[in-house]
């Protein structure tokens, strides 16, 4: 079979709500990674795969075993990942580049692929207002939050984001997203003032939860690749052309 597609999925959120619940999303994930690993050119996971992650010089989250493996599997057949930090494992370092042989980026970055430029990022921070989280993500990426957390025994520290993860709307179930208008997109606005001094054919986000695809300009799409524990939606790039798709537990 000919790896001609290029796949793109985010927000797994493993962890949560519950440790039952993370496991069956995590073996659909799995399953979705076998399905597509025949024709896979390269995968692009675009942040938030764990609902929380610490790297120790020694130690790192115990559990996604299974998720781990296949990705370690997939890397191992010649498969490119790309792997993008999110807002909730922002504190992913080099255990997964080390172990499974995986790019990992913390900042969006512009691709050049199937002829197609594509402007790819999990999209925190991106766009105007928001300036509670953008001044909060300035503190957690800082050398002395991560220094100062570092301190706590893991038992500890893991048990209080934990505490925070389980109490997240998305875990809870009690959420608000939905789309009310372009103009109150934050993403899609980000889009329009990028396109006006750069040459995109394609933005992929994450972080938004919803499946979204809506046209900025005649020749550039905004795409939001959703969250799985509610939608299972991905995205794939065949012929220069990115869609987005529901995982049924069917052939992609």
């Amino acid at each position: 079979m000919e790896r001609n597609k290029i796949y793109f999925a985010s927000d797994f959120h493993l962890g949560v709500p519950t440790y039952e619940k993370s496991l069956v999303r995590e073996k659909r994930i799995v399953a979705w990674l076998e399905a597509i690993k025949g024709d896979a050119e390269a995968i692009y996971l675009v942040g938030d795969i764990f609902d929380f992650w610490f790297e120790y010089k020694y130690t790192v989250p115990k559990g996604h075993v299974r998720l781990l493996g296949k990705l370690a599997e997939l890397s191992d057949s010649g498969i490119p990942i790309y792997v993008f930090t999110g807002n909730h494992d922002m504190w992913m370092k080099g255990y997964l580049p080390q172990e499974l042989n995986i790019h990992l980026l913390t900042k969006p970055i512009t691709q050049h692929l199937q002829g197609k430029t594509v402007y790819i990022g999990h999209g925190d921070g991106l766009g105007p207002g928001d300036y509670k989280y953008k001044f909060l993500k300035l503190f957690f990426n800082s050398q002395v939050c991560q220094w100062l957390f570092a301190r706590l025994h893991p038992n500890l520290s893991f048990k209080i984001a934990t505490y925070f993860s389980r109490k997240s709307r998305l875990a809870t179930g009690v959420s608000d997203e939905k789309f009310e208008s372009n103009e109150t997109e934050w993403l899609y606005v980000f889009c329009k003032e990028y396109l006006k001094t750069h040459n995109v054919n394609y933005f992929v986000f994450g972080h938004r939860h919803l499946p979204l695809e809506i046209e900025v300009e005649k020749k550039a799409t905004y795409i939001n690749l959703g969250e799985w524990l509610n939608y299972s939606t991905y995205a794939v790039m065949e012929n220069g052309h990115i869609t987005l798709k529901k995982w049924d537990g069917l052939a992609c």
